[in-house]
């Protein structure tokens, strides 16, 4: 699939459509079986799933967001209640070839009630994708399952990479002549890591700015870096690094992990379960044995994923987030590691570290009836003018 030239919302244009989705492209070497599609539709069902999944991920895209034990963990904490409608392929052998993680909710766009199939995410989930051996075809199939089922108005899919595999998604709507459209959302930044400090260090424009920090950092008393990966002591681990978070503004605001449960639940159990395999990289920046600054990540696949930053805020002069970013980078490239994945929103502080971004979307499919036809046109059209005029009209001013 070709990358999609998407630099602001894209329209989705009806185009026109054949006669009915099929499920199944001829190919040059005889009849292909059709994938046989089924919904699962409670958490049971989908444990039972867990060897299957994850070797269908480790196939195809093998990234820890996509693993069945952090969709997991993501839908006990943040959707333990959610009406499931995960989407499965298997082929002529029984063997799973696709899956598409779906919940069934009420939603609403500009004010109005909307019957939506949205991706199981949020903030916290990070990155979504359509996970296929085939993305073309598992998107066909997927899409003529739902076709069939009238209870849905919006199929919506956050934070799906750009060049994802859930883009064949669309390009199946828009053969199926369904509005559709695409909206920007993060622009997560990512470094690139050489194989040595050396190279890493060379041409650094905050090297000199870091190296005075942390004197004057050492001039207070003993600094040291903690790398913690085990089971062992995990929970005192995590109780640190949520009270230094909570310090801060992200108490002020209510989006402290450990301010909600849910929040709470979710970055234990995942801590505990990436320990549990070799995952977790928790980082602390110690002045004398106290925590300063920490950053939650996890270890996966050669990349290290920085999932949840914090600092004590008493000593944002000398930048501890920072000291602690550059310790990390040191030993992410002495551990062998090739990518730092900084996740996310692209945060100015994340760009003194690389330029290099990951652009994602929001991916949308609507019913081709008269009100998906209107909710397309409200969001990918009258909106965008709307919010065009009220500019022009407030420069004006």
């Amino acid at each position: 699939m070709e990358e999609s030239p998407i630099t602001d919302a894209v329209l989705g244009e009806r185009v026109p459509s054949l006669p009915r989705l099929k499920a199944v492209e001829p190919v040059a070497r005889g009849r292909v079986e059709p994938l046989c599609v089924a919904e699962v539709r409670s958490l049971a069902a989908f444990n039972a799933l867990e060897a299957e999944w994850n070797a269908l991920v480790k196939r195809v895209d093998d990234q820890v967001f996509y693993r069945h034990e952090f969709v997991r963990c993501w839908i006990e904490n943040f959707a333990p209640g959610a009406a499931l409608r995960i989407l499965t392929a298997r082929n002529a052998l029984g063997m799973l070839v696709a899956v598409l993680g779906l919940q069934e909710e009420q939603g609403h766009q500009y004010g109005v009630p909307v019957r939506q199939l949205s991706s199981l995410t949020n903030k916290h989930s990070c990155r979504f994708d359509l996970v296929a051996e085939e993305p073309k075809r598992a998107a066909v199939a997927f899409l003529s399952h739902l076709m069939g089922d009238p209870s849905w108005e919006v199929l919506r899919l956050s934070d799906v990479p750009e060049g994802g595999a859930a883009w064949e998604l669309l390009n199946a709507a828009r053969g199926a002549g369904m509005p559709w459209g695409a909206w920007p959302s993060a622009r997560s930044p990512y470094l690139v890591l050489p194989s040595t400090v050396a190279a890493w260090t060379k041409g650094r424009s905050n090297a000199k700015p870091l190296r005075r920090r942390r004197r004057r950092l050492e001039e207070r008393g003993r600094v040291e870096v903690e790398r913690v990966a085990e089971v062992e002591g995990l929970g005192s681990k995590l109780e640190e690094a949520f009270a230094l978070e909570q310090s801060g503004w992200k108490a002020q605001e209510g989006t402290a992990i450990a301010q909600a449960e849910h929040r709470r639940g979710f970055y234990t159990g995942l801590a505990r379960t990436a320990a549990e395999r070799g995952w977790l990289g928790l980082y602390f920046l110690r002045l004398d044995s106290r925590p300063i600054a920490f950053q939650y990540g996890l270890e996966y696949a050669g990349r290290y994923l920085a999932m949840k930053p914090g600092y004590d805020e008493s000593l944002a002069e000398v930048s501890p987030g920072h000291l602690l970013t550059e310790n990390l980078i040191q030993d992410c490239i002495g551990r062998g590691l090739g990518e730092l994945d900084l996740l996310g929103d692209d945060a100015p502080y994340k760009r003194e570290w690389t330029e290099q971004v990951r652009q994602h979307h929001w991916l949308f499919i609507y019913r081709d009836t008269w009100m998906g036809q209107t909710l397309q046109r409200s969001k990918f059209r009258w909106a965008p003018v709307a919010k065009r005029m009220v500019g022009r009209w407030v420069r004006r001013r």
